[in-house]
């Protein structure tokens, strides 16, 4: 069993850890160049005095900042590029940090967040919280969700939470452990959000950062917080690395689903694949083969397996041809409201429906990306 965990353990080191790490480098001339999205930020990491940023580290005490992310003009939908090492950096070509400001306290932060959400007009208040997954720097986590921000056309204010990984793909444990840990904070920053003017707040969560976001929304509801429960208008969940059962059991804690409740997951997600042995399961929610697992739930599970390149563990964010098809989500959203009629010829895919889960195949039809575009 050990020398089988070790290989397993190799492996995901060769998949994960081919490419340089992420890094902040701040280059204010990049606004100039870039599209520039505003990420408001909530983290249970420490400062790292070296780089004067956030680092690996657990902090007992919550810290807030906010920076402005550079998205450079010339790059492939979904991806994300950092400067090389030693390198010059190019804002034309390179996601660069234009401004990070640093709040003394919650106090700042709050103000500074309600500020930005009343500057939208009424019914367009929206926050929407992004919590990354397993084996994230600081700077992949917050790059990460500006792409998506932006590839994505992103409504509302984006903000980032941001949970203690240590950034080792041999640090599988630990990240689960600190994930848990972090829990209390993203319920705090959803407490925030609301409190700073949100009127609704919608999570989108990868990989191992479904489980603390499902934790989260456990103890949100077990400490009956009505209102806040009132404002959570969407929960999207990407390849999510939670145990099946553990997740029903969430679920039922909460109650009656937010909507839309979104699951994207592929069976042939190589990372989840590899959670799952780890694990001793044999499967994680994120690359479910059996829908009627989840049957009695009020979920859409898009099996976005046709997408799948690489690794698979992140199709929605890296898959062109995904990201212009999930531009029209709220058609999804709206028609999965509506008759069964309406769901027919929605997006190009299977829809199977058991009991009140429902689940999405999506299929490319041609070019994806002409075909909506028509």
């Amino acid at each position: 069993m050990t020398a089988h965990r070790i290989a397993l353990g190799i492996a995901l080191t060769l998949l994960v850890a081919c490419s340089p790490r992420g890094a902040i480098t701040l280059d204010p001339a990049a606004a100039q160049v870039g599209a520039v999205e505003e990420i408001f930020v909530a983290t249970t990491r420490q400062i790292d005095p070296e780089t004067g940023t956030f680092g690996r580290q657990r902090s007992e005490t919550e810290h807030f900042a906010r920076f402005e992310i550079s998205v450079p003009p010339e790059r492939k939908l979904g991806s994300i590029a950092f400067p090389r090492r030693g390198g010059k950096p190019d804002p034309a070509k390179d996601f660069l940090t234009t401004e990070q400001l640093i709040h003394p306290n919650a106090a700042t932060f709050q103000k500074d967040l309600s500020t930005a959400l009343s500057s939208l007009p009424r019914g367009k208040r929206d926050a929407v919280i992004y919590v990354h997954g397993f084996n994230n720097t600081f700077a992949e986590g917050l790059y990460r969700i500006a792409q998506l921000s932006h590839d994505l056309n992103m409504p509302g204010v984006t903000l980032h939470y941001s949970w203690p990984s240590a950034g080792n793909p041999l640090g599988y444990v630990a990240d689960r452990d600190s994930s848990m840990f972090a829990r209390d904070g993203l319920e705090e920053l959803m407490d925030r959000a609301a409190d700073a003017g949100a009127e609704r707040i919608v999570l989108v969560a990868h990989s191992m950062g479904s489980a603390l976001t499902m934790e989260a929304l456990r103890q949100v509801a077990i400490r009956n917080n009505k209102d806040l429960m009132r404002r959570i208008s969407g929960v999207i969940l990407i390849s999510p690395d939670i145990d099946v059962d553990l997740f029903r059991t969430q679920a039922r804690a909460y109650g009656t689903l937010p909507q839309p409740f979104l699951i994207f997951g592929s069976d042939r997600d190589t990372l989840l694949n590899i959670s799952a042995k780890l694990t001793g399961a044999p499967e994680r929610l994120g690359n479910l083969r059996d829908i009627s697992r989840v049957a009695d739930l009020k979920v859409t599970f898009l099996d976005t397996v046709a997408f799948s390149e690489g690794a698979g563990h992140f199709n929605l964010g890296d898959s062109p041809a995904l990201i212009q098809l999930m531009n029209r989500i709220g058609d999804v959203d709206a028609a999965f409201g509506s008759d069964q009629r309406g769901k027919v010829g929605l997006l190009p895919g299977v829809v199977l429906t058991v009991q009140s889960a429902t689940q999405i195949v999506l299929r490319p039809v041609g070019a994806v990306a002409e075909e909506l575009a028509n």
